[in-house]
């Protein structure tokens, strides 16, 4: 497995070792021991073990996010996307942190099988980029809807270049999202 670290150091692009024959292919998605090793030779820390695992369908055109939660059940989060694609963000919005405000993303895909680490203190949010796209995540700790937060996704102090792909779908929790100067509180 290749770790590559993003322009928020602690945010991970993770690229699987796969395996192809005229069978097919095959990789591991996840292993616990190499994912903490990969971390600590970046010099970042191993997260909490993860107890929750999320799957998500969406359209092409959805936007979901800027989704965080708060202490104490903030969550870290593996994801991929197993089939289709979407643009993945993490944005920094941890209190007092030098990459506060700051942005990182990757395009996940079924073809490509990349993951994305994302720890806990940051927002998160995708762009599905093909219809029936099918979103992986472990995280954590357990969704907890007192503790769910969010970040308007246009938000101009954030400046997210997310991908023009024509008309876009965004509930309306997101449409209704605080901008990052608005929760600054709520972020701690």
């Amino acid at each position: 497995m290749k770790m590559i670290q993003t322009a928020i150091p602690d945010v991970v692009i993770i690229e699987p070792q796969v395996f192809e024959d005229e069978r097919g292919w095959f990789m591991e998605s996840f292993n616990e021991q190499r994912f903490h090793q990969g971390l600590r030779e970046l010099g970042l820390t191993p997260p909490r073990p993860f107890v929750q695992d999320n799957h998500s369908c969406s359209r092409k055109g959805v936007l979901r996010g800027l989704h965080f939660q708060r202490p104490p059940y903030a969550q870290g989060k593996l994801v991929r996307v197993v089939r289709g694609a979407a643009f993945d963000v993490a944005v920094d919005i941890r209190p007092g942190s030098p990459t506060y405000g700051q942005w990182a993303s990757v395009e996940l895909s079924a073809e490509n099988r990349r993951m994305f680490w994302i720890p806990e203190g940051l927002a998160h949010g995708f762009l599905a980029l093909e219809d029936d796209t099918h979103f992986l995540y472990k995280t954590t700790d357990y969704y907890d809807k007192d503790s769910e937060g969010a970040i308007r996704w246009d938000d101009a102090e954030i400046g997210i270049q997310w991908p023009e792909i024509g008309e876009w779908i965004i509930g309306e929790k997101d449409r209704q999202a605080p901008s990052l100067a608005d929760n600054k509180p709520q972020c701690r």
